[in-house]
């Protein structure tokens, strides 16, 4: 429980597989930092994040670079913006 708190450790581990995500503390998969490493990876660790962070354009569109499907995760209004969908059926058509 501790060590899913720790935000070195969880960096390192996001670092190296993004899906790790789902095992750190709620704090950190609000933070905006530790996501963007998660979703750089694992544009799928985006179904992970918390604290609105599937709303932020930036975040969303880091995941995308990864996964086109991380859209079904994207915040609705994301969801209906245009360069967001060009950018996950780019990344899925790939």
């Amino acid at each position: 429980e501790e060590m899913r708190a720790d935000k070195d450790v969880v960096m390192e581990a996001v670092k190296r597989h993004g899906s790790a995500l789902q095992h750190a503390s709620n704090e950190l998969q609000a933070s905006k930092v530790i996501v963007m490493e998660a979703v750089k990876t694992d544009g799928g660790a985006l179904a992970h994040a918390r604290g609105g962070l599937a709303g932020d354009r930036e975040v969303v569109m880091e995941a995308l670079k990864q996964d086109g499907f991380a859209l079904q995760c994207a915040s609705a209004e994301l969801k209906a913006d245009t360069d967001i969908v060009l950018q996950a059926v780019k990344r899925h058509g790939e």
